[in-house]
């Protein structure tokens, strides 16, 4: 293979390892705001429980106000029946103490339901009080290692950069504008394909003119493409292996 052509190879690979290290800078800001969304979608859940266990007893507070209300009130009748002068002035004391007394049945009955359901909201709240914090910590772990790894994919690609640069400046301007040519045009930024020992393109399977692969074992300075895929062909030399 050519000087040129293994300096184009290996391009194309600091190519492709800034296309990933790119695509990784991109997501990691994508994956923060996504655990820092799914934070927030758990903070609200608590201040709901919250608020929900703070209304509960806000409500049972209340009602042993009412309670306690009717009590005196029941209270006050009794001391007035002592004084009624006809029966019907006593059924009347006797019918508003009854009433009074299924209001307080009722409020009782109510402030059950609310015990009962403040217990789930209670466990519910303590719950996720200590799970949130476990979360935080592992979100701000997690926004730590992103920051770490942007800033380590950032020096790599400053060092691609630098070494594609050496690279690029010492292929021939010929050779380097058509692999850059070829390059925009595929969507994976893979410009070159190498050509199978069977004679196909690795990259469409197409099979390669035998005329074109005995001008690439030939290990020509002229560049030869793909007919289907139009990649920038290459074979790889043999191996030899010492019994």
């Amino acid at each position: 293979m050519s000087p040129d052509l293994t300096r184009i190879l290996r391009i194309q690979s600091l190519d492709l390892t800034t296309i990933e290290l790119e695509r990784e800078i991109a997501a990691l800001p994508k994956h923060v705001a996504q655990i820092e969304k799914q934070l927030d979608s758990h903070k609200r859940r608590l201040e709901a429980d919250r608020a929900a266990l703070a209304a509960n007893q806000r409500e049972r507070k209340s009602l042993d106000v009412d309670i306690q209300a009717q009590n005196q009130k029941i209270s006050k009748l009794r001391d007035q029946m002592v004084s009624a002068k006809t029966n019907e002035q006593y059924r009347v004391f006797q019918h508003e103490i009854e009433f009074c007394e299924k209001e307080i049945r009722r409020f009782e009955d109510r402030q059950l339901d609310l015990m009962s359901e403040s217990e789930p909201l209670e466990a519910n709240v303590k719950k996720a009080e200590l799970s949130l914090a476990a979360e935080a910590k592992q979100v701000e772990a997690e926004k730590k290692a992103a920051v770490d790894r942007t800033a380590l994919d950032k020096k790599k690609l400053a060092e691609i950069h630098a070494e594609r640069d050496e690279h690029s400046k010492a292929v021939k301007p010929a050779i380097y504008n058509n692999y850059e040519r070829v390059r925009k045009r595929q969507t994976n930024g893979m410009a070159m394909a190498e050509a199978s020992s069977e004679g196909r393109c690795t990259a469409c399977s197409i099979l390669i003119r035998p005329q074109v692969m005995s001008e690439l074992r030939q290990s020509l300075d002229e560049l030869k493409y793909c007919e289907n895929c139009r990649r920038i062909l290459f074979v790889n030399p043999p191996v030899s292996v010492e019994g």
